[in-house]
């Protein structure tokens, strides 16, 4: 299964239009809660945060920059 850890980058894999997000958003993890939720931060290309909310692992895409190590 995919281990989300605090600080990895992820994607939105749904929009939100609630919360004015749309799909393939990226986020910062903040915070790792039990049962696959994820605090979320959301910030602008100067860094300041915009939302922080907390999401479902289903509805996160974890981003890699690195290949996987065989």
């Amino acid at each position: 299964a995919m281990q989300i850890k605090e600080l990895d980058v992820v994607a939105l894999l749904r929009a939100l239009p609630e919360e004015k997000l749309s799909k393939g958003t990226t986020g910062t993890i903040v915070h790792v809660y039990k049962n696959n939720f994820y605090e979320v931060e959301f910030a602008n290309t100067k860094g300041e945060a915009y939302a922080i909310l907390t999401i479902s692992a289903e509805n996160l895409l974890l981003l890699k920059h690195e290949p996987e190590m065989a």
